[in-house]
Parts: C-alpha cells; sequence; structure tokens
C-alpha cells in the first residue's frame, strides 16, 4: 500500500480508496472541555497531533493547529505524537481533538466528529506491486480483497 501513486515506471498501481481527515474528540473529552461550534475556539482545547520529527503521510498533516487561526499564528499542542494510531489511541482516551481519517473513526464507538465544516487532507491509497508479479493468482486474490473490503460502500 502507497499513499501516493509510485513514479517507478516498472510497478503496477491500482487505487483502492480515498482517505478524508475530519477533526473527532471522544465524547468524554466533549463533556469535560466543552464542543467546539467554529475553529477559533480550537484555541481553547487540547489538541493532538504529528510531532515535528514524525513522518506524516503527506504535508500540512498538522492542519488542525493553524486552522481558523490568525495568518501566521500557530496553536500549541498538548501531545505530539509519531503515528496516526497515536493519535487516535490519544483522542480516544480523552487526551483531546485531532484530525484522523475517517475510516479510524468508525471503529470506535466514543468518537464524535466535532466542527464537520472543517476538511482536513484527502489521501489517495494505492495497492501497488512488481511488473513481474502481474499474472500471480496470489497478487491478484489479495488485491481483490483489498478493493472489495476497502471499497467506500463497505463503511
Amino acid at each position: 500500500m502507497r499513499l501516493a501513486p509510485p513514479k517507478q515506471p516498472d510497478l503496477i498501481q491500482r487505487y483502492i480508496m480515498t482517505m478524508n481527515y475530519h477533526v473527532y474528540a471522544s465524547e468524554e473529552y466533549l463533556a469535560e472541555h466543552g464542543t467546539p461550534t467554529r475553529p477559533q475556539d480550537l484555541d481553547d482545547h487540547d489538541l493532538v497531533v504529528y510531532g515535528d520529527d514524525a513522518r506524516p503521510p503527506v504535508e500540512n498533516l498538522n492542519w488542525l493547529l493553524t486552522a481558523g487561526a490568525k495568518p501566521g499564528e500557530s496553536r500549541e499542542p498538548v501531545l505530539r505524537v509519531n503515528s496516526i494510531y497515536g493519535i487516535y489511541r490519544a483522542v480516544q482516551s480523552g487526551l483531546g481533538i485531532g484530525a484522523l481519517p475517517d475510516y479510524m473513526s468508525r471503529e470506535a464507538d466514543n468518537l464524535k466528529e466535532v466542527l464537520p465544516e472543517l476538511r482536513g487532507p484527502s489521501i489517495e491509497a494505492y495497492f501497488v506491486y512488481p511488473e513481474e508479479l502481474r499474472n500471480s493468482k496470489r497478487i491478484i486474490v489479495f488485491r481483490d480483497f483489498l478493493v472489495d473490503r476497502l471499497n467506500p460502500a463497505n463503511f
């Protein structure tokens, strides 16, 4: 799986899905801190983002730090982690508000989308494999499995 089309000409790519980032918080966090109703309200909330030394899959994945802020200003997060799963667990545990891909929110009953008008980056995911495996039955079966399971209609 790759989060961008490959540049190597000898690789085959198959589009799998688009991941859209939205803003989420746990029910517990919102009960304790209130629900932001406009992007500027994020100034008064705890934010969970990627760390400075982390390599997020796309540029500007910490867009939540500047959403609704004055030009040139950035919020200070309460926590920086090095993986999307770390952000997910922190938000799910009630540590703050974070930007997560839509597919992750479906797995947690206690996560609620906040500020639905705020849209983060959209990232396309591809199944990529070498051209010499084009006719491999294993690759074909696995590719078809991914396409079927990750089809947006299944969410």
